[in-house]
């Protein structure tokens, strides 16, 4: 859907504003082709949403390792 009205375009940059934080990522150049083609292959074309799903998926493997961190250094003590 096109923004067509200064309106609309205010009222869309007050949502974002409202519901969203920005983050800001470098990249090398050239890299944005990688990423952009990938994003394009696995999420729709959407960098956006790659990027999201990298992010949730790095956590979950993070929480999952220091899950077992813990459970490996509790119950050596045990």
């Amino acid at each position: 859907m096109a923004i067509k009205s200064e309106a609309q375009k205010k009222a869309v940059a007050k949502y974002n504003a409202k519901n969203y934080t920005r983050l800001e990522v470098r990249v090398k150049k050239g890299e944005d082709d990688i990423i952009k083609a990938h994003a394009a292959k696995m999420d729709g074309g959407s960098v956006n949403a790659f990027i999201n799903r990298a992010i949730a998926e790095q956590i979950a493997r993070d929480n999952k390792q220091m899950w077992l961190y813990v459970t490996v250094c509790c119950t050596m003590w045990l």
